[in-house]
C-alpha cells in the first residue's frame, strides 16, 4: 500500500462511506432520488411523458396538500446535471487539424479548434477497483476454468488465453505483478462525415 509490500493476507482497508447515508443531495429525498434514475436512466422516458406522469402525480396528491419530487423534466434535468460525479477532476486541451489542406473546397473542420475533456485514466481506474458497488460484477484478475472433461471454458475477456498469458508474462517480469485490463466504450467524431461512430479501446 502506497508503494510498501503489505504482509500475506492482509485484508483490504477499511472503505470510507458517505458520511451521512441519509444525505441524497442535490435529490431532496431518496424517493427524489429513485424517481429520477426510474425516469431517466432505466426507462428513458420522453420529456413530454415525464411532464404528463408529473401533472399526474400532482393532481393525485393535491387534496392531502403535498407534490410529487420533481416539477417538471426540466427540474429532473437540472437536478442531474447538478449531481456530483466524483473526484477525479475534469481537464482539457485543445487540438486542431495539422495535416495537408485538401485544394478546391476546404472543410470546416480542418481550420476549427476542438476542446478535448478527459479525466485522468488511472485515477477512474483506482476508483472503480476501490467502489464496493462493483463487488461481484466483473473479474479483477485473469483465470483460466476447466470442466470435468479437461476442457477449457471460455465466458469473458478475462478468461480467454491472451490475459493469462499477459498475467503470466508479467511474473517473471516483476517482483509483485498484477496485470489489469479495462475494456471502456468510446465515441469516435468523424468530422469530414459529422457522425458518430462506436467502437471500444483498452486502458492498461
Amino acid at each position: 500500500m502506497h508503494g510498501y509490500d503489505l504482509p500475506p493476507n492482509t485484508p483490504p482497508p477499511p472503505h470510507n462511506p458517505h458520511a451521512d447515508p441519509e444525505d441524497w443531495a442535490p435529490y431532496e429525498t431518496q424517493l427524489a432520488f429513485e424517481t429520477a434514475e426510474l425516469l431517466y436512466v432505466r426507462n428513458q422516458m420522453s420529456a413530454g411523458d415525464i411532464d404528463t406522469l408529473l401533472r399526474l402525480w400532482a393532481a393525485s396528491l393535491a387534496e392531502h396538500g403535498a407534490e410529487p419530487p420533481f416539477s417538471s423534466h426540466k427540474d429532473i434535468y437540472d437536478t442531474i446535471d447538478s449531481t456530483p460525479l466524483g473526484d477525479v477532476v475534469w481537464e482539457s486541451f485543445n487540438l486542431r487539424y495539422n495535416g495537408e489542406i485538401p485544394r478546391g473546397e476546404v472543410p470546416e473542420w480542418t481550420s476549427a479548434e476542438f476542446a478535448v475533456w478527459y479525466r485522468d485514466p488511472r485515477a477512474v481506474v483506482h476508483r472503480l477497483l476501490s467502489n464496493p458497488d462493483f463487488d461481484g460484477e466483473f473479474d479483477y484478475a485473469p483465470f483460466q476454468e476447466y470442466d470435468d472433461k479437461g476442457s477449457h471454458r471460455f465466458q469473458d475477456f478475462m478468461s480467454g488465453n491472451w490475459a493469462w498469458k499477459q498475467a503470466v508474462r508479467a511474473s517473471f517480469s516483476y517482483s509483485h505483478p498484477l496485470f489489469h485490463c479495462v475494456i471502456l466504450p468510446r465515441t469516435v467524431l468523424q468530422p469530414q462525415q459529422g457522425q458518430r461512430d462506436q467502437c471500444s479501446f483498452q486502458l492498461f
